[in-house]
């Protein structure tokens, strides 16, 4: 089951369902939609079962069968003295743009009968930013939908200008007849009807399969070759939690074109909102796996630089060298009415490239993708000096993009970036562990450039610009009184004074000295920011503090993970096993999946972790999570695998 307990989620080969728990589709809407989804876009918006003109109940509810298979057990109505005639055994598949159902009846009944099979079927074809519950609505000028009865089913299209999607239902047997369904928002539903004879105490079976063909695609490809996973011994819950994470990677896995035109495998962030490549998301999820699956490093980069930023274009955020925030492909992106086709609102994505770029290099010993991508590396380097502030600011910042989004770090939604009053930092912004990313990615670069690149004089330069950075923010981010970093430095150069976990990725990119980072690192375990399962994302007992905020109170696996090498690169190795514990403990209530996001109450309030209601899950980052735990326990943690 997903985090939302009403329905069951199936996702493979960049296709995902959500399904009721009697495995119906309605069409629902807001912060947990249903239907079968492709490309940011619903190819089926109703799938619904009628038997003798009923509804039936689940005698076992729609239940995952591994992750991309779901199983259920109806019976049309009955009673104690007249129990039900049938019962109804549903499976159901995803894959590759497909929808598959295997339905079969098993009358009840001494005598023969004859069952009424009715199934309800509709497809809106709604982009996925027309479901989000946020109240907008989007103008479709000259859409057309077209909906025709086949021989064995129904085939939908949609069309506006250019663009032109199918969905395709068929059936076997056929259906006895098609109508138009009798309830349902749109003209295009249709009911497939039929009468299925049944022996004394038989059998019959109805093959149902949708066919998704998004726009520009006469069919969805399924994934490449599946990766052969890194070994991971131990019987332990972090061995199982890993376990759990790698095949959590290979479902979120899709296709992408790489820098030479070539397909790469790369993980997607999330479902159900963001099954498609993004930049932060993408670029962390492949460090913490880089011990483990150097290759999804190298596919990662290889993606990315071919969506690198080359022109200027302020609907999309989009600037020469800088590196892609999310990509999308539906409709509303495709004709410009949400700025994600491809949008650029990161400020760490450049310099995270470049961070991975070097750890790629420096965990496999190969230094062709580094020489491969050294103008992009480059091209990356002269983004941060330019339209990333470096140069003009003294540091790398963003402005609230009133099309897109407002924060544009990790914690990107709205009033994340929060003075201790609760009032939201107003722009150029420049957030704390950025410059960490940015410091790290400098020295990383120069490192390239000496001994890949062959150029010892931008190296030199890199790292000159690397001191005067740390020197800046030593003075300018570090608050005396509470002996903490500032979550960022407004506009106006005023500190956003919110004690923030952010803090922690200062430990892993090396930006503090290391007296402070020692300070930070125990800081971060006092009680106020460590739940017991995990590090807040923002300290308890600040006003703005709110355990099941986004960003201001909540706990994320990924953030953990990021602090914890943080953590393990400053010699805190108790603290790495506190969260690490933390957070195993948490995976454990969650079947060994750390979802997304956790609420951030206190371990000690309830003898299991508090789901927050809208986390993603499977989640990238926060499947890669475990990994990096491993990695962070060193020595302790190589009991638990091979490299």
């Amino acid at each position: 089951m997903t985090a939302a307990a009403s329905h069951v989620q199936l996702v493979r080969d960049a296709t995902f369902a959500r399904l009721g728990t009697t495995a119906d589709i309605t069409g629902s809407r807001g912060r947990s939609p249903d239907g079968v989804f492709v490309q940011d876009a619903r190819h089926l918006s109703r799938w619904e079962l009628t038997v003798d003109g009923s509804q039936p109940a689940a005698l076992v509810p729609a239940t995952l069968e591994g992750d991309h298979t779901a199983s259920s057990v109806l019976t049309p109505e009955g009673t104690r003295d007249d129990p039900p005639a049938y019962t109804v055994f549903r499976q159901q598949s995803v894959g590759g743009g497909t929808f598959t159902e295997h339905l079969r009846l098993v009358s009840n009944r001494p005598h023969a009968v004859t069952a009424h099979l009715e199934l309800a079927v509709d497809v809106d074809f709604a982009d996925l930013f027309e479901l989000r519950s946020d109240g907008r609505t989007y103008a479709k000028p000259h859409a057309r939908y077209d909906t025709r009865s086949t021989s064995s089913g129904v085939h939908y299209t949609y069309r506006r200008d250019d663009w032109q999607a199918h969905t395709e239902v068929s059936a076997r047997p056929a259906p006895d007849s098609i109508s138009a369904a009798r309830t349902g928002a749109g003209g295009g539903a249709r009911t497939l009807s039929w009468e299925l004879p049944l022996e004394a105490h038989g059998a019959c079976e109805v093959h149902l399969s949708v066919l998704a063909r998004p726009h520009g695609q006469a069919h969805v490809p399924s994934a490449l070759p599946r990766a052969v996973p890194a070994p991971v011994y131990g019987t332990g819950d972090l061995a199982r939690t890993c376990a759990r994470g790698l095949a959590d990677i290979d479902l979120l896995t899709i296709t992408a074109a790489g820098v030479d035109g070539e397909h790469v495998r790369v993980p997607a962030a999330g479902i159900p909102w963001f099954l498609t490549l993004f930049g932060r998301d993408s670029l962390l999820t492949s460090y913490f796996l880089l011990p483990y699956r150097p290759a999804t490093a190298a596919a990662v980069l290889s993606a990315l630089a071919a969506t690198q930023g080359v022109r200027h274009d302020t609907f999309s955020g989009e600037q020469p060298g800088r590196i892609v925030h999310e990509t999308r492909h539906g409709e509303l992106a495709h004709f410009r009415q949400v700025p994600y086709g491809r949008y650029y609102g990161a400020v760490d994505a450049t310099p995270l490239f470049l961070v991975l770029l070097h750890a790629h290099r420096q965990a496999t010993g190969e230094m062709s993708l580094a020489a491969r991508l050294e103008q992009h590396a480059r091209r990356a380097v002269d983004w941060m000096l330019t339209d990333g502030g470096l140069d003009q600011h003294g540091y790398l910042v963003y402005r609230p993009d009133p099309g897109g989004l407002v924060n544009q770090n990790w914690k990107d939604s709205a009033g994340a970036i929060c003075f201790a009053d609760g009032t939201q930092a107003e722009g150029p912004i420049a957030v704390s562990e950025a410059q960490g990313y940015a410091y790290d990615a400098l020295l990383r670069t120069a490192e390239l450039a000496e001994d890949v690149w062959k150029d010892a004089a931008y190296g030199s330069r890199l790292r000159a610009t690397a001191a005067r950075l740390r020197e800046r923010f030593a003075a300018d981010f570090w608050m005396a009184e509470a002996q903490f970093p500032a979550l960022a430095v407004d506009g106006d150069g005023r500190q956003v004074n919110a004690l923030a976990s952010d803090a922690g990725h200062l430990l892993w990119s090396g930006i503090l000295d290391p007296q402070r980072a020692h300070r930070v690192g125990k800081r971060l375990l006092e009680p106020d920011f460590f739940s017991g399962w995990a590090i807040r994302t923002l300290a308890a007992g600040q006003r703005p503090y709110h355990p099941l905020s986004y960003h201001r109170g909540s706990a994320w696996p990924h953030d953990n993970a990021v602090i914890a090498l943080g953590l393990a690169r400053q010699g805190l190795v108790d603290e790495v096993r506190t969260v690490t514990e933390g957070l195993v403990a948490a995976a454990v209530h969650h079947d060994y999946r750390l979802p997304e996001v956790l609420a951030g109450y206190d371990r000690t309030e309830t003898s299991r972790p508090v789901p927050y209601p809208h986390s993603c899950s499977p989640q990238a980052w926060a499947a890669a999570t475990p990994l990096a735990l491993l990695t962070a326990l060193g020595e302790e943690g190589r009991q638990y695998r091979h490299l």
